[in-house]
This record gives C-alpha cells, sequence and structure tokens, in this order.
C-alpha cells in the first residue's frame, strides 16, 4: 500500500507543479487551441496539458515500478514515449491522420510483440472462446488503436477525458492492487494521480487542455490494462475471479468506445476518413440540449459508473447478452437525444435598402444559432 500511496502522490506533485508552468510557456510562445468552426471553446487555450500528465505518470512508475518482476514493462514504456512523442508533434504541428495512424500502430506493435499484451479469447462473447493465432493478432491491433483513439476523439469538452479516464484507471488499480499484480496496479494508481492534478486545471471552465498528448497517452494506457484484465480475470487461479471479464472491462470503458465506433461508423457511410472531425460525438449532441461543460461531464461518468455496476452485478450472466445490452440501451439512447434535438427556427425578415426595393434575409431565432452567427 506505501507504493501505491507514494506513486500517487509523486505524479500528483509533478504533474500540480508542472501545469502552471505549461500554462505560461505556452501563453508566452502562443501555443493555442484555436478556436474554429467546429471547436466549441471561444477563446484560444492551452493545449498541452498532456505534457504535465505525461510527467508526473512517467516519474511515478519509473520509480516505484520493480523491473525484476516486470520485464515486459520496458516495451510498454518504449510505447508510451512513440506515443508521447506523437501527440507532441500534433499539438504543436499538426500531422496527418495516417501519419497518426502509422505512429499509433508502432506503438501497438511494441506493446502486443514484446509486452505480450494479446487477446487470445474471447471468454464466450458470441459463443468463441480461444481465437485462432492471426485473428487473435489482428483483433488485438484493432482493440488498441480503437482504445487509443476512442479518448482523444472523446476529448471535446471540459474535464471529459480525464474524467472518464480517472474512473476506468482508478477501477483497474483497485482491481491488479486486490490479485497483487503491483506493476500493472502502480501504472494506473501512477495515471490516476496524474489526473488528478490535471482536472484541477482541466474541469470548466478549463485553463489547459490535455491535447493529443495527453489523450492519446491515456488510450494507450486503458488498452494495456483492460486487455491485461480480460486475459486474467477468468484464470481458475486468480483471488478475485470475474465472470464475464469481457462485458466488465467493456463497460468501464463503455462511453469512448461506443462513441468512438458510432461516430466511426456514421464518417465511414458516408465516404469519409473514420478519423475526419465533425461534430457527431455525443458530447455535440448534450450540448445542442443546452447542458454545461461541466453537467455533460458529470453525466456522462455517472452514467458510465452505474453501466460498470449492473454489468458487475450481473456478471452471472452470458457475457454476448450484457455486451448486446450495453449496445442496444447506448445506441437507444442516442436516438432519442437525435431525435429530441433542437431545430433551428428560421424566419425571412425584409429590410429595405436606399431605393425602397424589398429585400430578404434569413435570419435564426434561436439562441445557440444566433451564437453561431456570431
Amino acid at each position: 500500500m506505501f507504493d501505491i500511496l507514494l506513486c500517487i502522490s509523486i505524479a500528483f506533485t509533478i504533474t500540480y507543479l508542472s501545469i502552471p508552468v505549461i500554462i505560461f510557456v505556452a501563453n508566452s510562445k502562443k501555443l493555442y487551441d484555436v478556436p474554429d468552426a467546429r471547436k466549441i471553446h471561444d477563446a484560444p487555450i492551452p493545449s498541452l496539458g498532456g505534457l504535465g500528465i505525461f510527467a508526473g505518470f512517467i516519474m511515478a512508475a519509473l520509480t516505484i515500478v520493480n523491473f525484476a518482476e516486470a520485464i515486459d514493462f520496458q516495451y510498454f514504456f518504449a510505447a508510451f514515449f512513440v506515443i508521447f512523442f506523437l501527440g507532441l508533434k500534433d499539438d504543436i504541428l499538426d500531422i496527418t491522420p495516417i501519419k497518426k495512424f502509422i505512429g499509433q500502430v508502432g506503438a501497438a506493435f511494441l506493446i502486443i510483440y514484446k509486452g505480450n499484451i494479446q487477446i487470445q479469447s474471447m471468454h464466450g462473447f458470441l459463443g468463441i472462446d480461444q481465437l485462432p493465432p492471426l485473428f487473435s493478432l489482428i483483433f488485438t491491433y484493432l482493440t488498441v488503436i480503437v482504445i487509443i483513439n476512442s479518448f482523444n476523439l472523446i476529448d471535446g469538452v471540459d474535464g471529459l477525458a480525464g474524467s472518464l479516464a480517472l474512473m476506468a484507471v482508478t477501477i483497474f488499480g483497485i482491481y491488479f492492487y486486490k490479485v497483487n499484480m503491483m506493476p500493472f496496479a502502480v501504472l494506473a494508481f501512477a495515471t490516476a494521480g496524474s489526473l488528478v492534478a490535471f482536472l484541477i486545471f482541466n474541469f470548466q471552465p478549463a485553463k489547459i487542455f490535455m491535447g493529443d498528448t495527453g489523450s492519446l497517452l491515456l488510450g494507450l494506457i486503458n488498452a494495456i490494462l483492460v486487455i491485461k484484465f480480460i486475459n486474467i480475470a477468468n484464470l481458475p487461479d486468480v483471488t478475485v475471479p470475474v465472470s464475464s471479464a469481457p462485458a466488465v472491462g467493456f463497460a468501464i470503458l463503455m462511453i469512448p468506445l461506443l462513441d468512438t465506433l458510432r461516430v466511426f461508423g456514421i464518417r465511414i457511410g458516408h465516404r469519409r476518413s473514420p478519423f475526419s472531425p465533425d461534430r457527431n460525438h455525443i458530447h455535440h449532441l448534450l450540448l445542442d440540449r443546452g447542458l454545461s461543460h461541466r453537467t455533460i461531464t458529470i453525466s456522462l461518468v455517472g452514467v458510465n459508473l452505474i453501466f460498470i455496476i449492473l454489468v458487475y452485478m450481473l456478471r452471472s450472466l452470458d457475457c454476448t447478452v450484457l455486451i448486446l445490452g450495453i449496445f442496444a440501451i447506448f445506441f437507444s439512447a442516442i436516438g432519442m437525444l437525435y431525435y429530441s434535438r433542437r431545430r433551428k427556427r428560421l424566419f425571412v425578415a425584409k429590410t429595405m435598402n436606399n431605393n425602397l426595393q424589398g429585400s430578404s434575409k434569413i435570419v435564426s431565432i434561436t439562441k445557440d444559432a444566433m451564437y453561431e452567427q456570431k
């Protein structure tokens, strides 16, 4: 327990002390996330908060992890550095989606081939147990890439990505601590400590964003933790067995995963790149209903937590039933949001020019649309 508390303390302290410095440097060097038609903030805000998250996380984890009993962790940290520099370059210079994808595949390669993080069984989901080696490899790559991008894409309102990630790593950390897998517990709690410090500056009104540097890192960490959780939770000799582990793991990452899969589906259906930006995310739907950033963050984290508790309580049910149930409820709720979202109302206002000839102009009378015209 001392190592866990020390880990959290180191991560929190380093991140908390570094964020104000990062804000100052970003302001002085004009390293902002500048508002545009798609973004929802109305003032330039520094987007290098991921530097602070990474600094606290990496120092705490490197200090506490016992590499003698966690030889695979050297490859995890190599992958973390790949993702860190990939995100940092994108935050400062912007890189193309294909280059970002290649970097993510490189990080996935390190944790899969060298770090032994691989989904080898579906544990009964859709009646599938052991996976063929090639399919297992492809499916693991797909899972890692989707989870990495899920935290990148859900980072749309103040505090949301950080709060969802904090909830996830805390749950994983508690589980790994209970089953005496201390290196993975340290990994989770180092992330949690740095996120608590970051959220002090990121909750509405945000003074800084995590940027791709932070969101990609959080996605990679959660990919490692959830795959490891699924692989060990059903083992006969584990001290805290969890039935339907894939469903429980899926529930923990439910909001980022399902929103990403939904948005990817919409983009591909419109013959666009799945990585192209738009305003179809769940937080955009809630913003359109007039909810604040703080309300959206608290609501989505609360909903996600309720689903985790429900799935855990119902874990004795079939894994397929639980996962399909999550899908059904989530997409039903999304459908209701689409159906009930406010529409812009327009009217034609007649204006007069100097020649007394009438002309018409279409004017919106909804508050949201008036803001969009400014």
